[in-house]
C-alpha cells in the first residue's frame, strides 16, 4: 500500500522516531509534522495538548496516511486513546514501546524515567511499566530545560553538557540501572545523558521499539509498501524552516530534504 506513514511531534524530537522507521522500513514514505512554533508541549495543559495533537492528526488524515505515529510522549499520554477511538487508521504512541524496551533491559527493576512535566504528571510511564512488571521501582524526573535545548539546535558542547548535568542532579545517590528517555527529543542529547549517569546504566530510547511496532502492525494489516517506488518524505514545521532543516539534515544524515512551513 503506497500511502505515507504519518508522524507527529511537538517539534524536532520525533525525528528520532522517524529515523528508526526509515531504518526498519526504508521503502516507506513518511509525512512528518513538527509543531515547532508551539513547542514544548510538556508545560502546557491537557486540553491544549489534545487540541494541538488533533490539529496535526487531522491535517495528515486529509493527506491519506495509512497509519499515525504520535512521536511525542506528552501527546501520547494525553491524546492516544482519543485518536485511536476516532480515527479509522491505526494509531500508536511511544510510551508503551519505551516501557517494553526498559523492561527487557533492566536487571534490577530500578528504572528512571526522564520526561517532560506533562508526561511525568500523567503517570503514563508508571502505568505502562507496572503493567509489565509489578516489581518495577520507578524514579520519575521532569527535565523541562532539555526540549528547549534541543529545539535551539545548540545541543553540542560544554554549555549543553552543563545544562544536562544540572537537570540530572536529583539522581545523585539514587540507585538505578536503566534510564528511559521519555521524550523523543532526548535521544539527540543522549551522549550527554550517558556521560552523566555513567557506563553501567542502560539509556534507552523508545524509537527502535516504536519502529518495530510500526512494521509489525503494517505487516499484520497487509499495508506495507510493495510498489517499488522510492519514498518521498515530506516534513512540515509550524516554526522556522531553516532551524528545522539544520537539525533534521544533521540527525537524519540526509541532505535536500523536502521541508515545508505549515500553519495549523
Amino acid at each position: 500500500m503506497n500511502a505515507p506513514i504519518g508522524v507527529i511531534d511537538s517539534g524536532v524530537g520525533g525525528l528520532t522516531v522517524a529515523k528508526q522507521i526509515m531504518n526498519v522500513l526504508p521503502e516507506e514514505t513518511i509525512y512528518y509534522i513538527g509543531d515547532t512554533a508551539r513547542c514544548p508541549y510538556g508545560s502546557r495543559d491537557r486540553q491544549e495538548v489534545l487540541t494541538y495533537t488533533w490539529q496535526m492528526a487531522s491535517v495528515l488524515e486529509k493527506m491519506n496516511i495509512k497509519m499515525l505515529v504520535i512521536a511525542c510522549n506528552t501527546a501520547t499520554a494525553v491524546a492516544l486513546r482519543s485518536l485511536q477511538k476516532n480515527l479509522s487508521i491505526p494509531v500508536i504512541g511511544v510510551i508503551n514501546a519505551g516501557a517494553r524496551a526498559a523492561e527487557k533491559k533492566t536487571k534490577r527493576n530500578e528504572i528512571v524515567v526522564l520526561a517532560t512535566e506533562g508526561t511525568i504528571k500523567s503517570g503514563a510511564y508508571e502505568d505502562a511499566l507496572l503493567s509489565l512488571s509489578t516489581k518495577a521501582k520507578i524514579i520519575p524526573l521532569a527535565c523541562p530545560t532539555f526540549v528547549p535545548l534541543v529545539e535551539s539546535g545548540e545541543y553540542e558542547g560544554q554549555f549543553a553538557f552543563d545544562l544536562v548535568e544540572k537537570g540530572l542532579k536529583p539522581l545523585t545517590n539514587k540507585k538505578f540501572d536503566t534510564v528511559i528517555l521519555g521524550c523523543t527529543h532526548y535521544p539527540i542529547i543522549q551522549h550527554h545523558i550517558e556521560k552523566v549517569v555513567g557506563p553501567d546504566v542502560h539509556v534507552l530510547s523508545s524509537a527502535e521499539e516504536t519502529a518495530k511496532e510500526v512494521k509489525e502492525l503494517l505487516t499484520y494489516e497487509h499495508k506495507l509498501n510493495t510498489s517499488g517506488k522510492k519514498p518521498e518524505h515530506i516534513f512540515f514545521a509550524t516554526g522556522s524552516v531553516p532551524i528545522f532543516r539544520t537539525i533534521a539534515e544533521n540527525w537524519l544524515k540526509k541532505s535536500h530534504l523536502d521541508i515545508r512551513r505549515i500553519k495549523l
